[in-house]
């Protein structure tokens, strides 16, 4: 996570797993689950930030 974290200043590590991202200056928030073993990643949600809102961001899994 530290090297998500140093390569994108602005993404937001919400746990062991999944990491929130801003897209579009912020309009749009992503959240993605990483599977380091595999070297997986798997997108959970893609949505405007009023969509995020209303969503629980650890349990998400639209994708």
């Amino acid at each position: 996570m530290d090297d998500i974290q140093k390569t994108f200043p602005k993404a937001k590590v919400l746990n062991g797993e999944r990491v929130r991202f801003e897209v579009a200056g912020g309009n749009y928030r992503l959240v993605a689950a990483f599977h380091f073993p595999a070297q997986a990643t798997y997108i959970k949600f893609v949505g405007t930030h009023a969509d995020y809102d209303r969503i629980d961001s650890l349990t998400v899994s639209l994708f």
